[in-house]
């Protein structure tokens, strides 16, 4: 620790205060009813932005704390100094910066914030703190949001929110090892990519799915990258698989990029939150025009492009040494995303690709073609078809498909030329009238099918289930004109038989379709009732 000049006064840092809430969902209920009648699109960049805010000023604060601590040790070297020293050590942005943990000037401090919450210049106060964050920490330049003030934002349900946001304790060590925040911040992402409709989709994956390609992929080591990487989410769920399998941060390094200036800002944010040192470029900008990573080659890939893409600029990109496998069609960019892919694996890389379901057996355009020519250079190691309603964006059903350059060296068992077929489209509970999840039961059971397959160690030995799982040789696939559809290959699963006789069931239903006959009968006589009694009649 440096000895840095005396200030001219002593202040003792405040430690963070709050409570944690017990559900992420209670906050977004306090959070909705403030939102009154602004679009979700404009609400997700407040309440998004104050979390960011309140999340790295307690972090401060905690750090801030510990200095304090250390420097009123009577063990340490600053015991004997005076207060102004020890302030002066405590308010160094280098002690901080020393720790990854972001410089947050006096101006910008929750507490500052907190406290002038109910005045009408608390949108001015706001901006004013995201211009001074970004001016000490330049990783932030030109990602918070700084529209605070606008005349069309109301300043008291701005400053209850400030009040909300303020009530959950983020920063404190206990808090940031249960992620709360993290949660939130997630749960928020959700929530909003839902209330957006298909707008949403450009900036979050739903948490299953993600949750399933990384514990597919089991990322515990390498360089992960994602060309489209919206909100970051891949990123995110990567770096807890490494951690919750004992591994470290550092075991992995984070390459992505984002299109969307806004969702590229997300990505930013969420990193940050989650202390995650990623290269998302200086700025946000296409992957296909314009590849910010060029000589990158990854060890993992996991990414979620946007669906049957159309003017991606392949006008632009002709004889593109992306395109091995052949030329993308002009009017959808599915291949086009899975040829970049492929050209920045490693020579022993595994990628992980959600794709709406027509990649998988389209013939337009040249597209059935290029699928022969990946296939026959046997990249294919695993097809999963997903169910349906797992999107808040999209009603296009969609599958994963997972790539590996090297299927000899990746496992225990020699799968080269093979091809493990999952048909998951049965699977998942709905969470309400239009969405589902896959449970943790069910990608333990796609994952461990995968690892089981491969042969790696601990995953038990793989067997063909009718009806959800099958090893095909990429002959059976040609046969089958190289399309990759699961339900194809499969097969249908074992009926369980009820033991009800087949008379006594023929009864039953009879009886209960006669029930639905008479039930019918009587709703049309009322309905040409209450039609005949405001001056209609059916014929």
């Amino acid at each position: 620790m440096k000895q840095t000049a005396l200030p001219t006064k002593t202040h003792e840092p405040q430690r963070p205060t709050g409570v944690t809430l017990g559900f992420e969902s209670k906050l977004w209920d306090a959070a909705d009813k403030l939102r009154s009648n602004m679009d979700a699109a404009e609400y997700k960049h407040v309440v998004l932005g104050l979390i960011f805010l309140k999340y790295i000023s307690d972090a401060f604060e905690e750090q801030s704390a510990h200095l304090w601590q250390e420097v009123s040790d009577p063990a340490s070297e600053w015991y004997v100094a005076e207060p102004e020293q020890r302030y002066e050590v405590v308010e160094d942005p280098d002690e901080y910066r020393a720790e990854n943990v972001f410089w947050v000037p006096k101006e910008a401090r929750w507490s500052h914030l907190q406290d002038n919450a109910r005045s009408p210049k608390i949108g001015v106060l706001i901006d004013d703190a995201m211009v001074a964050i970004e001016g000490c920490n330049p990783s932030l330049k030109g990602v918070l949001s700084k529209d605070f003030g606008r005349a069309s934002l109301d300043k008291q349900r701005l400053g209850e929110l400030v009040d909300l946001v303020g009530s959950i304790a983020v920063g404190d060590r206990e808090s940031r090892s249960k992620d709360v925040l993290g949660r939130v911040y997630e749960y928020f992402l959700s929530q909003f990519a839902s209330a957006e409709g298909k707008k949403g989709g450009q900036f979050y994956t739903p948490r299953c799915i993600v949750r399933t390609l990384v514990a597919m992929l089991a990322p515990y080591q390498g360089r992960i990258y994602d060309p489209c990487c919206g909100s970051g989410g891949m990123f995110v769920q990567s770096e807890e698989f490494v951690e919750a399998h004992g591994g470290r941060r550092d075991d992995i390094s984070v390459y992505g990029q984002e299109s969307n200036a806004t969702t590229w800002r997300l990505a930013k944010m969420n990193l940050a939150i989650r202390g995650i040192t990623g290269d998302l470029g200086k700025e946000n900008a296409d992957s296909f025009l314009n590849d910010l990573h060029k000589t990158v080659r990854a060890d993992y890939i996991l990414a979620n492009p946007p669906f049957n893409l159309k003017d991606w600029g392949a006008e632009h990109l002709q004889g593109d040494a992306r395109w091995r496998y052949g030329i993308p069609p002009k009017n959808n960019a599915n291949f086009a995303w899975m040829q970049h892919m492929i050209h920045h694996l490693t020579p022993t890389g595994q990628a992980g690709i959600v794709l709406a379901n027509g990649s998988m057996s389209s013939n337009t355009s040249g597209e059935g073609e290029i699928r022969k020519n990946i296939v026959e250079d046997d990249l294919v190691d695993c097809m999963v078809a997903l169910p349906g309603q797992l999107f808040y964006t999209t009603q296009i059903p969609a599958c994963l498909w997972f790539l590996s350059r090297d299927k000899k060296n990746h496992s225990f068992r020699d799968r080269r030329r093979q091809v493990l077929f999952i048909d998951a489209r049965k699977m998942g509970v709905m969470t309400d009238r239009t969405h589902r999840d896959l449970t943790d039961e069910d990608i333990e059971r796609i994952a461990g099918t995968y690892h089981a397959w491969r042969g790696d160690e601990g995953a038990g030995e793989y067997e063909d289930v009718p009806g959800f799982c099958r090893s095909v040789t990429v002959e059976e696939v040609a046969e089958q004109g190289y399309v990759l559809t699961p339900g194809r290959y499969v097969g249908a699963g074992e009926v369980e038989d009820d033991g009800e006789p087949f008379e006594e069931r023929m009864e039953r239903l009879t009886a209960e379709l006669q029930e639905q006959f008479v039930e019918s009968a009587r709703l049309e006589g009322e309905i040409r009732e209450n039609l005949r009694g405001i001056g209609y009649v059916l014929q």
